[in-house]
């Protein structure tokens, strides 16, 4: 089975979030994108849906997080080398975004994490495959 992922977040500055994914390389979806929300494509498959806050209470009856302040989950994008982790991290933290820990190098797998204007926390990671298999 192939299926699609997206990952809805609230955010409090729709265009402030927008150019932030955008600094990092993310185009959104000119489609599925109005006062109230945009699509933001990370690759075939993964997308973020960027909604006001207004908006996101609509779709859920529970208590949104303040993610400034609680971590509701914990989004990994994998790159293609160590230089795109930093890459992608350094563009995050100049678009205004925050580190959140020291980047973590394990040989095998090396990896940077990041809030976004929202306190989302992301982490940008590569692993060589090869030696994950061997």
């Amino acid at each position: 089975m192939s299926v699609k992922i997206f990952v809805n977040l609230r955010v409090s500055d729709l265009p402030k979030s927008i150019e932030f994914f955008a600094a990092l390389g993310f185009a959104h979806d000119p489609n599925f994108t109005d006062e109230n929300a945009s699509c933001i494509v990370f690759g075939d498959s993964v997308y973020a849906m960027l909604a006001t806050e207004p908006f996101f209470k609509t779709f859920t009856d529970k208590e949104v997080v303040d993610s400034h302040k609680a971590t509701e989950a914990i989004f990994a994008l994998s790159v293609d080398s160590r230089e795109k982790v930093d890459e992608l991290a350094d563009k995050a933290l100049a678009a205004g975004g925050r580190q959140v820990k020291e980047a973590q190098d394990h040989g095998f797998m090396y990896g940077r994490s990041f809030t976004d204007l929202d306190g989302h926390h992301w982490e940008a990671f590569w692993m060589d495959e090869a030696a994950q298999q061997g």
